[in-house]
């Protein structure tokens, strides 16, 4: 199936307004045209002139039309009138939730503080820039969302500390890349960040040399001219072996190291024991193919990094993240045309109000003292630690957490240890949630605030990080029902509670942060759709890079400061064959958890007929061996289980993984039921997860694969793990939605 969809724009009648938009159906920032009849979008597709997917949608993307008018989309705002999970709603007013959200955010902060308000939400969209600046605005160093610890945030902190900023993949005509490394990333197929694999596609046309590192078999490593097929978790190990071969044999580029890098010395004398021996038996890749691999990174310039989340799953995600930043830093492979470049900025950065909130205050977000990358001085974006807060609301330790608002995350899908999650949950004294869907998550709310999608949303996207420089424009085009955009919530409580900052239109924001360095206001930007400031490379020769020391610190000062280890080190994973031998006895396989489907994204999209279809049941992949020792075959369902929980997916045989290997998906559950779970325990691989240290040093990270697994055909495995619910459940939500539709 061809991930992009290219559609010739049709002819367009008299009485059809299109708008220029930005779809955020993922992370990214494709350019979309809606078409627009009686005010209604009738059609969706890609902007043809937009520098990001030059009129390429995704599957997810061009589907986007059953996302919008999707009938199971929340429609009003609703309290509940029943138990928590009985699914009983009435519906209200706005002013009646805005009301009920600052009575109950008074009551708790009278109570037991401003930081036992806890705000949370789930991936980059719109809003997401919004949560942390509402957090800070209501008093709350408490809020969280699953990537700061664990999905792409560790790529960005631990840049921010290594080289001033995040590195990025520049495709342009100007040059490509001679080399591309795929590193736990497979853009072709699905890719929530940003480029969607377009421009990948276009370098790739080219015929560069390719380097995979991936335990499957993908598209891409069939194709590579090297394909590492190492062990999960063991993504540090195999880096380290890499800076071992290429210092070793003399294969850095001296001029930039001397010139631009802080601690190479130190570097390499660290990397002297990492030897492509030492590191062979731990990845399961031969010292041969490491070497080779090592030299063919090295010698071939200009070259890119692909990476992906997949290094960002267990404990040693920042002892990775650091790891590899040091492989095109010591080749010289940084900021220039086809290799690594930072992105201009041309805006400020969004304003977190961080510095609105007093220091002591600061210091009681849970993780503080502990994480200092996620959570305390050294962190880019500080957020509460995720276990460590919903212990707090479990134990009332360190201090007691009573209240949460969320803005679109659907936690009992997306969190580790489900079932600790749901007991979290549960022990909220009040929780809001805001979401375009009824989820697992909302039925536990007693408050439901129905939420825009992107194409009802007056924002700006500023892709920097994407390094194609993009600042683009997302329009409202329709009103759905009464849902509100996130950002207009957020700021009307603030309002209403009286508080000091985020009480703003989000429009004076938008023109604040467009300035005067663009010479535009909003208002303009909706008139452009996107614009694109020219690109400049070699920028750290101007003003060096942004950190200490001026330069890329491959020994890091800051972490130094902080007494973190200010060079990047092995860590093998806390649950594994060689840490754990006795646990592997019972529990043989190792589990990815992550695997990505281009059909959705995360937990979502399941509700679209056009999608599902694709994708009807969740699926895990065995090799043919596993599967005949096993006695199962193609379609059967089994029960995939770890010391936490089980989970149900059906087998896909694949050659194309190793044997001792079980590759799972993530994020499902099933809309179509009616119940008060929606199947959300039945197939859910974040069942099987721990959210029990030990954690990442660092950014507190634990172990999201990598894990140890078994696999028992469906007739053999008890039922998996869910809480007690109604025998007869009954939601009135739909009958709630029909009223004034």
């Amino acid at each position: 199936m061809d991930q992009f969809v290219r559609e010739d724009i049709s002819e367009i009648s008299e009485d059809i307004t299109i708008k220029k938009s930005t779809c955020r159906n993922c992370h990214g920032g494709c350019g979309v045209l809606l078409h627009i009849e009686n005010k209604k979008i009738i059609k969706i597709e890609g902007d043809p002139e937009h520098p990001m997917n030059k009129g390429a949608l995704c599957p997810m993307g061009a589907s986007a039309l059953e996302q919008i008018y999707n009938p199971k989309r929340l429609k009003y705002p609703m309290r509940r009138v029943g138990e928590r999970g009985e699914g009983k709603w009435e519906r209200i007013t706005w002013d009646e939730a805005y009301d009920e959200i600052v009575s109950k955010i008074r009551e708790t902060q009278a109570e037991f503080g401003d930081e036992s308000i806890w705000v949370g939400t789930g991936t980059g969209r719109h809003h997401f820039a919004y949560v942390s600046r509402f957090a800070n605005a209501i008093g709350t160093p408490n809020w969280c969302e699953p990537g700061t610890a664990q999905c792409f945030r560790p790529r960005v902190h631990g840049s921010v500390l290594t080289m001033g900023q995040l590195p990025v993949c520049v495709y342009t005509n100007e040059e490509m890349p001679e080399l591309i490394m795929f590193w736990g990333h497979n853009p072709l197929y699905s890719s929530p960040d940003g480029e969607m694999g377009f421009g990948v596609k276009e370098a790739l046309a080219r015929k560069p040399k390719t380097i995979v590192v991936d335990p499957r078999e993908t598209m891409l490593a069939r194709k590579a001219d090297i394909w590492l097929q190492l062990r999960p978790g063991t993504d540090d190990a195999l880096a380290l072996a890499m800076l071992n071969v290429i210092i070793e044999e003399d294969l850095y580029d001296h001029d930039f190291v001397k010139e631009w890098t802080h601690g190479f010395d130190a570097l390499a004398e660290r990397v002297k024991k990492y030897t492509p021996e030492w590191a062979a038996p731990i990845t399961w890749c031969k010292a041969d193919q490491i070497r080779q691999a090592a030299r063919l990174y090295a010698t071939v310039k200009p070259s890119m990094l692909e990476w992906g989340c997949a290094i960002e799953h267990t404990p040693a995600c920042f002892q990775t993240v650091r790891a590899l930043l040091c492989l095109p830093s010591i080749t010289g492979n940084i900021d220039h045309p086809g290799s690594w470049a930072f992105g201009m900025t041309p805006i400020p950065p969004f304003p977190q109000l961080f510095d609105k909130m007093p220091k002591e205050q600061q210091r009681k977000r849970l993780g503080y003292e502990n994480f200092k990358v996620l959570s305390g001085e050294l962190a880019q974006l500080p957020s509460a630690h995720i276990p460590t807060l919903f212990e707090a609301i479990r134990s009332g330790k360190p201090y007691p957490v009573r209240a949460g608002l969320i803005f679109g995350n659907n936690a009992l899908s997306t969190y580790g240890e489900v079932e600790l999650v749901y007991e979290t949950l549960k022990s909220l004294d009040y929780l809001m949630v805001a979401e375009l869907y009824m989820t697992p998550t909302a039925e536990l709310a007693d408050l439901i605030l129905p939420v825009s999608t992107w194409a009802e949303v007056d924002a700006v996207v500023a892709t920097p990080f994407y390094a194609q420089n993009v600042i683009a424009v997302q329009q409202k085009a329709i009103q759905y029902g009464e849902c509100i955009q996130d950002e207009v919530i957020m700021t009307e409580i603030c309002r209403r509670l009286g508080a000091e900052h985020c009480t703003e239109d989000p429009e004076q924001v938008y023109d604040y942060l467009l300035g005067d360095q663009l010479g535009m206001n909003f208002r303009e930007l909706k008139e452009k759709g996107w614009v694109q400031p020219e690109f400049k490379y070699h920028k750290y020769k101007e003003n060096g890079f942004k950190t200490p020391t001026g330069k890329i610190e491959l020994y890091s000062t800051l972490l130094e400061g902080e007494g973190i280890d200010p060079l990047p080190y092995f860590e093998e994973p806390p649950e594994s064959p060689y840490s754990t031998p006795e646990l592997a006895k019972e529990y043989p396989f190792i589990l990815i958890t992550g695997a990505r489907i281009p059909m959705f994204f995360q937990s979502e999209f399941r509700q679209m007929p056009t999608l599902r279809k694709g994708r009807p049941e969740p699926e895990c992949e065995l090799h043919p061996d596993t599967a005949e020792a096993l006695g199962v075959k193609a379609g059967e369902w089994v029960s995939i289980e770890t010391e936490r929980g089980r989970c149900r997916q059906k087998v896909k045989v694949f050659k194309g993984i190793d044997p001792n290997v079980v590759h799972a998906q993530h994020g499902w559950w099933f809309p179509e039921e009616d119940s008060p779970d929606h199947g959300n325990w039945r197939s859910n691989a974040n069942a099987l997860m721990s959210m029990q240290p030990p954690y990442c040093s660092a950014m507190g990270t634990y172990q999201l694969r990598a894990l140890l697994c078994k696999v028992i055909p469906l007739t053999e495995s008890e039922e998996p793990w869910r809480p007690d619910l109604p025998e007869r459940f009954k939601s009135n939500v739909s009958d709630i939605q029909e009223w004034n539709c």
